[in-house]
């Protein structure tokens, strides 16, 4: 029998995004130094024969590189219309290649153990369908206006997991024929349509990342022991004339720039250094040095990419930046907002991750007499 799976990653997790205000949809967030969703991958590939990647084409080739997937395909705006956008591609593979079996699942579960997929394909061979699933064992209430309204039995209810299995010709054509029906899961067009579906043992730990907590929940299963350390950054820049005036990847109007190699963008470099520190990996001058023609006038925004990337290279993440400006002028406050979206999107985390605040030096200093801006900086990191 021939066994192909659906990897569904055209969600963008609206729950998930309004708890963290990550700008990176949740099955790409990193998790143990790889995208969650490679994670679902290599869970699956083990088991299968075919990979269809289904959702943001550019963005599932980038962290799927390397595995054995057929090309990604793109979704629909309905998981009903992804999944059915993966069974089409799978239908128009050449016979000999098509699928007996497919599986669907879920690209924000990244932790699936073997059992529970082996399970599932078992029981298709005397079923038409089967999904994983666990039972309810908590006392259910039925809520309304903010007080309960019922107790509701919990006697054979099951929290339904994937991947769900299903006779491959079975569920396309089901899908060809239920474009009226807006199913939350694939199991929902056979019971619509009176075949048997199998309940076989789901498992705990196999979490859909829906909120913040899943998340910390799936990096104790998935990820090593993680040690926090934390990095301190300063820098300085004097003041220089017929230059923009650049801070925390933000262009703030201002008489005078800053004056150095790259943009002298004092908050990046502080927090740069910061972060290389927490790694014990040098300074920014190590990584890119002021010698090489290669960054003169460089947007320091490129610095920091690298240096998140280098946490995740590591297998880590970044547990919170916090970047103090001091200057007499400009005014921080009105742009700080700015600035720490600007430091949490190139970083790849929530803003709540981020803190850009200013202060003064009463006058006192270089800083005070308004010659140049310094800066400091300190990171938090969680790393093997």
């Amino acid at each position: 029998m021939r066994v192909a799976a659906i990897l569904l990653a055209a969600g963008v997790g609206r729950r998930f995004s309004a708890t963290t205000a990550s700008p990176v949809a949740k099955q790409y967030l990193t998790l143990g130094g790889r995208p969650i969703i490679r994670h679902a991958a290599d869970a699956l590939i083990p088991h299968v024969d075919l990979l269809q990647p289904v959702g943001d084409t550019a963005a599932l080739a980038e962290a799927l590189h390397g595995l054995d997937t057929l090309p990604p395909v793109a979704g629909g705006a309905t998981r009903q219309e992804s999944v059915r956008a993966g069974l089409e591609a799978l239908d128009r593979l050449p016979p000999s290649q098509r699928p007996d079996l497919v599986l669907v699942h879920d690209g924000a579960r990244p932790y699936v153990p073997a059992e529970v997929t082996q399970g599932v394909i078992a029981a298709l061979a005397t079923h038409p369908g089967a999904i994983p699933a666990v039972r309810v064992a908590d006392t259910l209430k039925r809520g309304h206006d903010g007080v309960i309204a019922a107790t509701v039995p919990r006697d054979d209810l099951y929290r339904a997991q994937t991947p769900q299995g299903f006779r491959f010709a079975l569920l396309r054509d089901l899908h060809r024929g239920a474009a009226a029906l807006d199913a939350t899961d694939d199991a929902a067009l056979l019971e619509t349509a009176g075949h048997a579906v199998a309940l076989v043992p789901g498992s705990e730990d196999n979490i859909k990342l829906t909120y913040e907590e899943d998340l910390m929940r799936l990096e104790r299963l998935i990820g090593p022991t993680l040690l926090p350390r934390t990095g301190i950054g300063y820098d300085v820049h004097a003041f220089a004339e017929n230059r923009p005036l650049i801070i925390c990847g933000i262009t703030v109007p201002h008489d005078r720039g800053l004056a150095g190699h790259s943009d002298a963008d004092v908050g990046i470099h502080a927090l740069c250094d910061a972060i290389y520190g927490a790694l014990a990996e040098g300074d920014i001058g190590r990584h890119f040095p002021p010698s090489q023609n290669e960054w003169k006038d460089a947007d320091s925004a490129r610095f920091l990419v690298h240096a998140g990337q280098r946490i995740r290279d590591r297998g880590g993440m970044l547990v919170n930046a916090d970047v103090t400006l001091i200057c007499e002028r400009p005014k921080i406050g009105p742009h700080s907002e700015a600035m720490r979206q600007r430091l949490a999107d190139l970083l790849e985390v929530g803003i709540d991750r981020i803190s850009v605040k200013a202060t003064t030096s009463e006058r006192l200093g270089f800083t005070g007499r308004e010659e140049g801006i310094a800066c400091t900086a300190s990171a938090t990191v969680l790393v093997p």
